[in-house]
């Protein structure tokens, strides 16, 4: 394994990101599937602790709570540049689980281990499975790679892209969780891996879970446009129904609140459905927003208004979920009056975490723009005066109303605008 000519094992998975995705989710499938876990992480006390122990557990948080004892798993700082690329050029298969800003650091290094790997097996193509929530993962992952590779290695023949739809919900950790085993992690029942059937270039493994899709856009599209425009309605809607709520839970048990959040993701499901005809069915999207709903209200798993409302950069931008959402309604001449309802409340998001701060970039935001809804419209959800002037009219009106009204008193009255018909 350390000589000039390495030797790939197959049933090996390199995984960058040994945080709460990458240690509940897909480390877990791959263990328990009869793969060795190698994690690349930048924080070194995980790691020390993957090596010590080669083991952790994970505490399934659902109607009764279950322990999964997760074995044969070991650790590899990032900043060690030739251990890493050595993982790399020796592994039957990659992932990432590092979120957006941390693949600045995975990707310099997938790209050493991939010359390496080529120089000694050229004709053993490489899967990266990439477990990220963003849209076109491929492709970002191809330009990201040509970048750090030389200009003759062939990317398109040499490396699998597989873009996936991570729906698996895992809480933030409180502070005395953490301190009683730094390496334990808390996640709901839900353990299916929804991936691109055609971004492999070897064979699917064959692991319980995985449940590849021929039109992995579809699916993409579907986690974003409801799964997380959902949770994250509910964030914003019980933080301005009651400042003391700090579990989505309490949120969803408020009749109007779960009501309009419902009613918000069948608006947006309407959208996707024009969109794939093909892939969905309103059966399908019906039971997939019912079965959401029930898991958002799991009360064992502890999920908070303030992990699923924070980062509003991210989550007001032009193309994720809110912004997103609305951009297809615009274009496709739909309504869209709820979800604009959702996003005119996220602009009032203040949540803060368990220690009283807001997230950092959130800080940020609320000293940029101050609740302001035409500047947040425009500098962060990218939306033109002009070209977009009916969105700014009806988000206008929103936000009197917001301001005029008792929050409590709006939502029990119906609290979204009317829209006029449309073209």
């Amino acid at each position: 394994m350390h000589g000039e000519d390495p030797e790939i094992f197959p049933q090996k998975l390199v995984l960058f990101g040994a945080g709460k995705i990458g240690r509940s989710f897909i480390g877990q499938l791959f263990s328990r599937g009869g793969f060795e876990v190698v994690f690349i992480d930048v924080n070194e006390s995980i790691i020390d602790e993957l090596n010590k122990k080669h083991g952790y557990n994970i505490i399934i948080k659902g109607e009764v709570e279950e322990t999964l004892k997760i074995k044969d798993v070991r650790g590899v700082f990032a900043g060690n540049f030739e251990e890493v690329t050595r993982e790399v050029a020796t592994s039957g298969i990659l992932a990432t689980a590092v979120g957006q800003e941390g693949l600045n650091t995975a990707i310099p290094l997938i790209a050493g281990g991939l010359i390496k790997r080529f120089e000694s097996n050229p004709g053993i193509p490489l899967d990266i499975i990439i477990a990220e929530n963003i849209r076109n993962g491929s492709g970002y992952f191809h330009e990201e790679l040509k970048k750090h590779l030389p200009e003759w290695f062939p990317v398109k023949e040499y490396i699998g892209t597989v873009e996936t739809s991570i729906g698996k919900m895992v809480p933030i950790m409180l502070k005395k969780d953490m301190e009683k085993d730094p390496l334990q992690v808390f996640a709901e029942p839900y353990n299916t891996l929804i991936l691109d059937r055609f971004g492999f270039k070897n064979k699917i493994p064959d692991i319980n879970g995985l449940s590849p899709k021929d039109n992995i856009k579809a699916w993409v599209d579907r986690k974003l446009f409801i799964h997380n425009l959902g949770h994250a309605a509910a964030a914003y809607l019980g933080y301005l129904f009651n400042r003391e709520f700090v579990y989505i839970y309490e949120a969803l048990s408020v009749p109007e609140i779960f009501r309009l959040v419902r009613e918000t993701m069948l608006q947006s499901a309407d959208l996707l459905l024009r969109r794939y005809p093909e892939d969905f069915t309103e059966n399908m999207l019906t039971e997939h927003i019912d079965d959401l709903l029930n898991r958002f209200r799991n009360r064992a798993l502890g999920d908070t208004i303030y992990r699923v409302g924070c980062d509003l950069f991210r989550k007001l931008g032009p193309d994720d979920r809110l912004a997103g959402s609305i951009r297809m309604a615009t274009d496709q001449g739909q309504h869209y009056e709820k979800i604009l309802f959702i996003l005119i409340c996220a602009c009032k998001f203040r949540a803060a975490g368990e220690d009283g701060k807001l997230f950092h970039r959130d800080a940020e935001f609320v000293n940029l723009f101050n609740g302001d809804h035409k500047k947040i419209l425009s500098g962060v959800c990218g939306f033109d005066l002009s070209e977009d002037k009916e969105v700014f009219e009806l988000a206008g009106r929103i936000a009197l109303s917001l301001n005029q009204y008792e929050f409590k008193e709006l939502l029990r009255s119906g609290a979204e605008q009317s829209q006029p018909n449309p073209d």
